[in-house]
């Protein structure tokens, strides 16, 4: 059952989730609940809390598999691996005495909410908290 909805149902949940992720509380939880209604299909896990049958099961929660996806997103356009231009999406920081690594992004300032939810700012803060050794070993 477990790798019929790795390969069958995780895909139809996160299909281009850096383009659509959703933001409204609502959708996150309707989104949660397909997973969640799946992990009480194994009768020696029903008894225990959904975190907890995450974690026997080897999941990760939606949420977490959506900002792990904008990360490799993130990941791909910094160092080129995409088609789409860093400079599009990013303005990268200058100043050289920041203690992270060395592609920190610029967070833009808008007056419209709307803005904090597109793909080009919700991933930022998560990007310049990683730390320098997180993604430098991958290139």
């Amino acid at each position: 059952m477990l790798n019929l909805y790795k390969s069958i149902v995780t895909p139809h949940l996160e299909y281009c989730s850096p383009a659509w992720s959703p933001y409204y509380k609502k959708d996150k939880e309707l989104l949660e609940k397909i997973q969640h209604r799946f992990t009480r299909f194994f009768k020696d896990l029903k008894d225990l809390d959904y975190s907890e049958r995450l974690t026997r099961l080897g999941l990760w929660s939606s949420e977490e598999r959506r900002n792990r996806a904008d990360l490799i997103e993130v990941f791909k356009i910094v160092n080129g691996h995409s088609a789409l231009p860093a400079e599009t999406f990013f303005k990268f920081k200058v100043d050289t005495r920041t203690r992270s690594h060395s592609r920190m992004l610029l967070k833009r300032h808008s007056s419209r909410d709307i803005r904090f939810h597109f793909f080009s700012e919700r991933v930022i803060n998560r990007w310049n908290c990683l730390p320098s050794n997180a993604w430098e070993q991958h290139l």
